[in-house]
């Protein structure tokens, strides 16, 4: 199965990326997915449902440590003839 996560991070800071929402982008980079794109509003990663679910996990736990107050995402199934 694949998956895809829209994530975003808050409180946003419009003048400077947030250290929790560097931290999580950065989480997402070094995991083992394959399509991350990120954004200044949003942040998009698809891979197997293992590989996802372990990023969620530890964007969730290190964004959190770094200062998120609210972490807001969406998980999708993603059909195989989409990737």
């Amino acid at each position: 199965m694949r998956l895809r996560v829209e994530f975003t991070t808050e409180p946003f800071d419009l003048d400077e990326a947030p250290r929790h929402a560097v931290v999580a982008r950065e989480v997402v980079q070094a995991a083992d997915l394959d399509r991350v794109d990120v954004g200044p509003f949003g942040n998009t990663a698809e891979g197997s449902a293992e590989a996802v679910l372990a990023a969620v996990r530890d964007l969730l736990e290190r964004s959190l440590d770094a200062g998120a107050t609210r972490v807001s995402l969406q998980l999708n199934v993603v059909d195989e003839g989409e990737g």
